[in-house]
């Protein structure tokens, strides 16, 4: 399951990297699709602002041209 979770970031981080400027809803709806097709149940996807990031590693999205980040957090069960 870890390995599902880290290729699934990595392919969202590249993603990332050749994305043009999007809105973060419309980001973090396409992020989501992706979680999902993995089929992972448990989680949550959260629009902050670049200062309220402080683990990188959460980092899934940047959106509205770098000034807000889209965090992605596996809740257990």
């Amino acid at each position: 399951m870890i390995r599902i979770a880290i290729a699934l970031l990595g392919t969202l981080l590249a993603a990332q990297a050749s994305a043009a400027v999007k809105p973060c809803e419309e980001l973090k709806a396409e992020i989501e699709a992706k979680i999902q097709a993995q089929r992972v149940t448990s989680y949550t996807l959260e629009i902050v602002p670049n200062s309220e990031v402080h683990d990188q590693n959460m980092v899934v999205g940047s959106c509205e041209g770098g000034t807000r980040k889209i965090i992605y957090q596996k809740n257990d069960r």
